[in-house]
């Protein structure tokens, strides 16, 4: 029994600060549900960056949402300086009681400090850094990184606090909106397709090295076509996942749905919630999809599923089974931005995990 435990009804205002990646962020998600239902008349606010909030924003359990802009470092000292402090003035007349920092980024240990709550948890690090430890009045013990799911580590911080989530608070909560909702229903009604009537197919990642090879990608796509499946293809509007998209429909006359560029993130997630089946790699629009309840093919190479695997959602995991090396955690083979237990996956074995699901 935890002698240090909160009293969480003392608690008013909170922040929990998740500084990282889409998918880092949604992961988080349920430490807002769990927070609100462990304390219900406390406020909770989050702080992220500004390009992730899609993530978070619309949450039932979120009050306030707080963001830094990546391109603030663009702007010149000057400017900058004064975009922080309107950032810690704003904080700081929120009077948080508790602040929760659900990485190792140092930001947070500063903000934390110049903010002063009550109670304030992070993660343990493990060269006993004084001033992080002295930064937090709770630190939470990390186990080895491919052994615990992103969201259990999460969750961690709270339970550090004394707070355990019942599993109804563990899912992953993304809110599309009412404009992402309608413009998706009318993309649909376009293409003449019915919910759960379509295929969702992301084959991208902003890390290359995360990425099927285009052709195996093709041979995938035209197994699919051969059943009769529709198939709608996304990607980020960025110029490498469009030039893989273009290589992808040069290698194949699949007729696809291609919207690759052209929605936000809130309308992917109203997207892939109508879809019967969603494939992709390891990345943001496959932790959304998992959020939306939808069936996930998920191909994973250097990374480890069970530490980033969909969650909550029925799915198939594709990995190697040749390459004791994985997770390796590394940019690919040596650095190379090349994984070859992800290019070598063969298109029988993603194929098959495609139809088991689609058969279930």
């Amino acid at each position: 029994m935890l002698t240090d435990a909160i009293p969480r009804d003392d608690l008013c205002r909170a922040l929990i600060i998740k500084l990282r990646h889409h998918g880092d962020v949604l992961l988080a998600s349920p430490v807002l549900s769990t927070l609100k239902a462990a304390a219900p008349r406390c406020e909770v606010d989050a702080l992220v960056y500004a390009d992730t909030a899609p993530m978070v924003s619309g949450h039932p359990a979120l009050s306030q949402l707080h963001t830094i802009d990546r391109r603030w470092k663009t702007l010149g000292p000057a400017a900058q300086a004064r975009a922080e402090w309107h950032l810690l003035s704003t904080l700081r007349k929120r009077r948080y009681d508790l602040v929760v920092h659900l990485t190792e980024h140092r930001r947070g240990a500063w903000l934390t400090r110049l903010i002063a709550p009550r109670w304030s948890v992070a993660p343990r690090l493990r060269d006993g850094d004084r001033f992080w430890n002295g930064s937090f009045t709770h630190l939470y013990a990390q186990p080895g990184h491919a052994l615990r799911h992103t969201v259990e580590k999460n969750l961690d911080a709270l339970r550090r606090l004394g707070i355990d989530p019942e599993p109804v608070q563990r899912r992953l909560l993304l809110v599309p909106g009412a404009a992402a909702e309608a413009r998706v229903e009318a993309l649909l009604r376009e293409q003449g397709l019915a919910p759960r009537g379509f295929l969702h197919l992301h084959p991208g990642s902003r890390w290359h090295f995360k990425c099927w090879p285009v052709d195996r990608v093709a041979m995938l796509a035209e197994l699919l076509n051969i059943e009769h499946w529709p198939l709608v293809l996304t990607a980020a509007p960025d110029d490498a996942e469009m030039e893989m998209i273009a290589a992808l429909k040069a290698r194949t006359d699949v007729p696809f749905i291609d919207i690759a560029g052209q929605i936000s993130l809130k309308e992917l997630a109203a997207l892939t919630a109508r879809a019967r089946l969603f494939i992709g790699v390891d990345s943001a629009p496959m932790h959304i999809a998992a959020a939306m309840g939808t069936p996930t093919v998920a191909l994973f190479g250097p990374s480890g599923d069970r530490e980033w695997g969909p969650w909550q959602v029925p799915h198939r995991v594709v990995a190697s089974d040749e390459h004791p090396c994985r997770p390796c955690g590394l940019d690919g083979c040596g650095g190379s931005k090349v994984s070859d237990c992800l290019t070598r996956l063969p298109v029988r074995r993603v194929y098959a995990a495609c139809r088991e699901l689609l058969a279930s």
